[in-house]
């Protein structure tokens, strides 16, 4: 579970609220007409735009930036590390008995591959286009999110004009402008909140989620390449150290 995506939203609806509780009563927050403006438009929006399995696909995504267990990076080049010289000395078929230790279905499949003797060039198209599958998954999720970014305020301005348009249809009573005013504002101020607490930044997170599973992935598919191969263990680290930062190629080193 990324704690840090729960604290930040946390933090921010309590700094909200307690700013709003502050200076008024909550209760003054708290307009429904709004809520269905700018969450049942937002909504609707979403169903114009995306295919009906693919707005139900926010649940899983959303999942996803909260509940994500990232690829162990060391993990796969340990495990590139120990299966190189096996497939070496005993030849592809031996990596198969040793399937049920590796964790990472993606790498397990390569290396099934490879015991199966599936030609590099193929074990090549086919990890290498599920790379490019993961990526557009991603993009959609992403996308989503950046969309309800754009939808919300959007309705919130509707909302907005929906009661400026009621207020000034009432001017006969004076008495009415100032509340009738404060709630036409609530639909703008749920749909910032909405777009800038929750939708963006968390476009953002599956942003770099997507991009470390990228990396992790083409970090996988060298280390299977260079497996069947038969390349020799030092030559896959030096390769696989590539794809890691500085700081992780000096852990990786100590680790030796």
């Amino acid at each position: 579970m990324d704690i840090g995506t729960i604290l930040g939203v946390l933090a921010g609806l309590g700094l909200i609220l307690t700013a709003i509780m502050m200076g008024s009563r909550l209760q003054v927050f708290i307009d429904y007409p709004s809520m269905m403006v700018v969450g049942g438009g937002t909504i609707a929006a979403l169903f114009i735009a995306y295919p009906m399995k693919s707005v139900f696909l926010i649940i899983k995504v959303t999942k996803k930036a909260i509940f994500h267990k990232p690829m162990e990076i060391h993990t796969i080049i340990a495990d590139a590390s120990r299966f190189s010289p096996l497939a070496k000395t005993q030849g592809a078929i031996a990596l198969e008995k040793e399937l049920g230790s590796v964790k990472d279905e993606y790498f397990k499949k390569g290396l099934q591959m490879i015991a199966d003797g599936t030609s590099l060039s193929v074990i090549n198209d086919i990890m290498g286009g599920e790379i490019g599958l993961m990526r557009e998954r991603h993009a959609l999720g992403r996308n989503i999110y950046n969309d309800i970014a754009k939808f919300a305020p959007a309705f919130g301005m509707i909302g907005t004009l929906i009661g400026l348009v009621q207020m000034l249809s009432n001017l006969s009573d004076p008495n009415s402008i100032g509340p009738s005013m404060a709630v036409a504002l609530l639909t703008t101020f749920y749909g910032s909140v909405i777009a800038n607490l929750v939708a963006t930044p968390l476009a953002t997170k599956l942003k770099g989620r997507s991009e470390d599973e990228t990396l992790a992935m083409r970090l996988t598919l060298e280390a299977i390449k260079s497996i069947s191969k038969n390349e020799s263990r030092n030559i896959i680290e030096d390769k696989l150290a590539v794809f890691l930062s500085g700081e992780m190629r000096k852990k990786m080193n100590a680790g030796k």
